[in-house]
């Protein structure tokens, strides 16, 4: 059977299939980069030697039973994020040998820690109460980092810490830069 169609219709309704075609096609790439740029940037920040964690107090005699934690964070070249970073102490279950969360006080929630166009460091001491008759405990810092958006958060991650760092303030003594802390 034939089509009823006039032969310039039969002609114009594939091109125009692709027309569509090409249109769906542009509009969901431009949809897809801002996810990619995100992955990109999200990769090459996670990837960055600016994005560390280290202990750089550790019961140093003028400040005993302290720890303190000290982050990097590289910015993601946008001004108007911000950028947050999340201080814990964990120590090491002497049975499981797995790193536990100190209960009470060992938490700095997320904090501001400014602009996104730039790297920044920031830290957090913690003092501790040895408990008498108990063993020494073994210590380490976790950071977490957020790049956010106004309330939206554009990337996450969490470092434990790592020696070899150097902090611009608050190492006691200078220079200072450890993974864990023995307190106790």
């Amino acid at each position: 059977m034939r089509s009823s169609r006039p032969p310039a219709l039969q002609v114009a309704f594939p091109a125009l299939s692709s027309m569509l075609a090409l249109t769906a096609l542009t509009a969901l790439t431009a949809l897809a980069k801002p996810a990619a740029a995100a992955s990109a940037t999200s990769h090459s920040l996670f990837q960055s030697r600016q994005l560390w964690a280290t202990i750089d107090v550790c019961n140093p005699s003028d400040q005993p039973n302290t720890v303190g934690i000290r982050g990097s964070m590289p910015g993601d070249g946008f001004p108007r994020d911000t950028m947050y970073m999340r201080f814990r102490l964990q120590y090491q279950d002497a049975t499981s040998k797995r790193w536990v969360d100190l209960a009470h006080g060992a938490d700095s929630g997320f904090v501001t820690v400014g602009a996104a166009k730039a790297a920044r460091q920031a830290g957090r001491s913690f003092q501790l109460v040895p408990v008498a008759g108990k063993p020494a405990s073994t210590l380490r810092g976790v950071v977490s980092f957020q790049w956010r958006k106004g309330v939206r958060v554009l990337h996450s991650v969490s470092r434990v810490t790592s020696s070899g760092h150097e902090s611009l303030a608050g190492a006691d003594p200078a220079n200072f830069s450890t993974a864990i802390c023995v307190i106790g």
